[in-house]
């Protein structure tokens, strides 16, 4: 509408709302028999590949691939969907992330004919667009579309354009793909421009694409066709609308103008009086509609994946806020009209209306008090920075890395908000420098718990803000409800904790068990309408006080909150798993080793279990055989497990085994496995042993004086030992041609083999090496009186060159010996010295030391005994020949 109330011109038959054109496509397809598809969430089902719904063939995907079985072969939908690509353009006339797809599908039904036939009947009779204006593209080796266009629809071949980027897919190297055709719209017919045809020139418009999922690639890039073929059709909402209405910009119609118009009541300006302005309410009009629909399928702003997305959209919009001087919070007021005009074709907007608006409400007064401060911080920098490339006329401007990080330190100052601030004034950010700054910081911090130990004072603070009881579900349930009694960070109680900050957080409920009596706590998550806290580990500082050790993960959690705490139950159920076979191993242990085997300590963790009892001697192997036979019996057997409370002396004395100093209440719990043990216990446990699967010993030995440890594992863990155990032996047999029971044999009598074989060449290497002392002996030289025998020598070890050292030093009886060799590929030196050559100054510490400098290394020994080593064994030729002279010198 105009400002005085009056259509505008459109380029069909009438103008039509947006919403108009919705129900116009929904009623094409549906008397076409297509079933309308509600929207799916913008967060994908099941498709950990993408981080939000791009496209309305998304939720398709699984018809079209064969692995779901569609409601219908034939359906229709308007899908909201949301690309982050283009988030930096944002704010000009035609890019936007947030939009509507308009979509017809077809699984193994119609194919081309058509679906062709159809776009163009919806465009030119329903819409009423001009056919002379409209410009199909077909991809050129799509020879059946052409011929559609041509023969059955009649548009003239010259208005077929062939591009040969009309193909779609396979995503990855394989998989279904095939030609779409794509239809333009003429802009400016009336223009002279020859800048190019359709998917070339900015006069002609895409509005819409018909996808044909016709072959299936293979792996050498061969296609064959597919035995159904399949059609995806996409049409933006906004772009249809925008011609309906006659405007040039998405931004124009009433999908955007209404939230446009509100935005600019608050700031007290105009869309269309300046370039700014406009650029700013565009930026609000689509992050706003975004933010709205982000939430309402459940993100919240947050650090990381689709969080982080929503968080910058709303940082984005905040800021160009501020331009507008819309100082105090206007987002929520943007989502109410985002609901008004959206809410009754998307019920979820209505339902989660507070919700939105309490998370917009947060993120802005949070964000706007970090804007302030770290704005002035960066307009400062980046004035000093200008100011100084000005000086010294340098041409570009780099924002340094490490004041980028300071300012996201010190005040929260996000660097991607710096680099576009940045960029708005001509500078690039040395992000490599960040990185740098941030991975310093990390080190910093690596190893440093975030929470101090739980002290007297901590567990002081936690009794006083979160009472001295909790009442645990986890026996019954894995997820409970519950309300937020206390928050603390690492420096005391909070009210707020924000996303990304280490936070711990006490219930009044709670399904998640604290660390005690051996068994770790549990982890999950804790979800409140605001916000999501990632769990790692639950303890109890008191007895009956739970605390949950984590991070905000998503939005923001406040004291008072309703939550959903829920605990990751497949690593609960292996921790069932591990407690349950540690109560069989106890009873078992007795029953072998007898009653003076007690529980020293144990460990019930989800991937193994360990425990500790008392014993002066080491198992047998045939008792540690025995132990596990008799907990998989008990578990064949699949005995019920049960629990009951009662009084510490009424336990006792009906037979429960209490654990040597541990400390009980007047009610304690006890654990029976019905016919084989009873014990005192806290613990989660399995209702059948059976459910405790294989039980797997993995080591038993000694942890200290009259205490053994068992190691072992259950269930999956125990599966995967023992299948790659069986691999293992599989693969030996074949190897040696041994049946695997007589593997032990076998391998028995190779390493008698191997000893006598090595005995054998020990004696062999002991005579070659004695067969050429002689030749050595023969080659000594007399230095001054002093018989010298420095040579090269090959051997296999340090060992051998010893030992040949010895014997060389014996048959010269009176002299200096230097011996070199290539071991190990590094060079080795062996010097001897006789005892009366020493009382001549002759040294082997100083012979060796001086020739190491040959090889590149360093050694040193006794007077008579010295050796060296080095890197450069080519070195060691010049090395034996400087002994001489080194011994001539030390005798001189």
């Amino acid at each position: 509408m105009t400002a005085e109330g009056t259509p505008r011109p459109t380029f069909g038959h009438r103008w039509m709302s947006g919403a108009e054109v919705r129900r116009a496509f929904i009623e094409f397809f549906d008397e076409r028999l297509h079933r309308e598809m509600p929207s799916s969430s913008l967060v994908p089902h099941n498709d950990p590949t993408v981080l939000l719904t791009t496209a309305g063939m998304q939720q398709m995907t699984p018809y079209f691939l064969g692995l779901e079985t569609p409601p219908s072969v034939r359906m229709t939908s308007v899908q909201k969907c949301f690309r982050t690509v283009d988030i930096d353009e944002v704010g000009d006339e035609s890019h936007c992330t947030f939009f509507f797809m308009l979509g017809n599908f077809s699984v193994g039904d119609y194919f081309k004919r058509e679906s062709l036939a159809w776009s163009w009947t919806f465009l030119t009779e329903v819409m009423g667009l001009d056919p002379d204006r409209l410009y199909p593209t077909v991809h050129p080796d799509d020879t059946d579309a052409f011929a559609i266009w041509r023969d059955e629809i009649g548009v003239p071949e010259a208005r077929i354009g062939k591009l040969s980027d009309n193909w779609w897919g396979p995503v990855g190297p394989t998989g279904p793909n095939g030609p779409d055709s794509e239809i333009y719209f003429d802009l400016d017919p009336e223009s002279a421009e020859t800048g190019g045809g359709p998917g070339e020139s900015d006069r002609y418009l895409e509005i819409w694409n018909n996808v044909f999922m016709e072959f299936m690639q293979a792996q050498d890039g061969s296609r064959t066709p597919l035995p159904k073929q399949n059609v995806d059709t996409g049409m933006g909402l906004e772009r249809l609308t925008a011609m309906m209405q006659g405007v040039r910009s998405i931004y124009d119609t009433d999908l955007y103008q209404t939230i446009i118009e509100r935005a600019g009541e608050l700031a007290g300006v105009r869309y269309g009086d300046d370039p700014e302005t406009d650029r700013a309410l565009r930026v609000i009009a689509d992050h706003s509609r975004a933010a709205t629909f982000l939430i309402s399928d459940g993100v919240l702003p947050g650090n990381e994946g689709r969080s982080y997305v929503l968080r910058r959209v709303l940082r984005r919009a905040i800021r160009f806020g501020r331009r507008l001087g819309l100082d105090k919070p206007f987002l929520a007021e943007m989502a109410g009209v985002v609901i008004s005009q959206f809410g009754a074709d998307y019920r979820n907007l209505t339902e989660r209306r507070s919700q939105i608006e309490r998370v917009l409400l947060h993120e802005e007064e949070t964000f706007g008090r970090t804007l302030t401060a770290g704005m002035n911080r960066f307009q400062q920098e980046a004035r000093e920075l200008l100011e100084a490339a000005r000086e010294s006329q340098q041409l570009s401007v780099t924002f340094p890395g490490e004041t980028a990080f300071r300012l996201y330190d010190t005040f929260g100052f996000p660097l991607d908000l710096t680099i576009d601030l940045a960029r708005e004034q001509g500078m690039a950010v040395d992000q490599a420098g960040f990185d740098v700054a941030m991975a310093h910081q990390r080190e910093v911090s690596r190893g440093r718990d975030a929470f101090r130990d739980a002290s007297r004072d901590r567990v002081s603070l936690y009794v006083d803000h979160g009472g001295d009881a909790t009442v645990f579900t986890g026996y019954s349930e894995f997820e409970s409800t519950g309300t937020v009694i206390a928050l603390l960070g690492p420096d005391g109680p909070l009210e707020t904790a924000e996303a990304g900050q280490a936070v711990e957080v006490i219930l009044d409920r709670t399904p998640f068990y604290g660390e005690s009596g051996g068994q770790i706590g549990d982890k999950g998550h804790l979800r409140t309408e605001t916000g999501l806290v990632d769990i790692d580990d639950t303890f109890k500082p008191t007895p009956g006080l739970y605390v949950h050790r984590g991070t905000v993960a998503e939005g923001f959690v406040q004291v008072g909150e309703k939550v959903e705490a829920k605990i990751d139950a497949d690593r609960r159920r292996a921790i069932m798993r591990n407690h349950t076979a540690t109560h069989l191993l106890h009873r078992a242990l007795r029953i072998v080793l007898g009653n003076e085997a007690h529980q020293a300590g144990s460990l019930v963790a989800p991937d193994r279990l360990r425990f500790d009892f008392t014993s002066l001697d080491a198992m047998t192997a045939e008792q540690v055989a025995e132990v596990a036979g008799i907990v998989n019996e008990q578990v064949v057997a699949s005995l019920p497990v049960s629990t009951r409370e009662t009084s510490y002396a009424d336990a006792v004395e009906g037979g429960a085994m209490a654990l040597f100093g541990e400390k009980y209440g007047d009610q304690v719990r006890v654990v029976s496995i019905d016919g084989f043990s009873r014990e005192l216990c806290g613990g989660t446990h399995l209702r059948h042993t059976g459910e405790v699967g294989p039980f797997l010993i993995l080591s038993e030995g000694s942890v200290a004086a009259g205490v053994r440890r068992i190691e072992a594992v259950t269930g999956a863990p125990a599966v995967e030992r023992m299948l790659r155990q069986q691999a293992t032996l599989e693969s030996l047999a074949r190897e040696s041609r041994t049946p695997w029971f007589e593997l032990p044999q076998h391998v028995t009598g190779l390493r008698q083999k191997l000893r006598d074989s090595e005995r054998e060449i020990s004696r062999l290497r002991s005579q070659l090496a004695g067969s050429g002392i002689d030749e050595l002996v023969g080659r000594a030289l007399q230095v001054d009186g002093v018989q010298v025998l420095a040579a090269k020598v090959a051997v296999e070890s340090r060992d051998d060159l010893r030992q040949m050292g010895d014997r060389l030093r014996d048959r010269i009886g009176s002299g200096v010996v230097v011996l070199g060799a290539v071991v190990d590929d590094r060079a080795s030196l062996l010097a001897m010295v006789t005892s009366d050559v020493v009382a001549r100054g002759v040294r082997a510490g100083d012979l060796v030391r001086d020739a190491a400098a040959y090889v590149d290394g360093k050694g040193g020994g006794r007077p008579d005994l010295a050796e060296a080593g080095g890197k450069n064994p080519a070195g060691l030729d010049d090395a034996i020949a400087a002994i001489e002279p080194l011994v001539r010198a030390s005798l001189g």
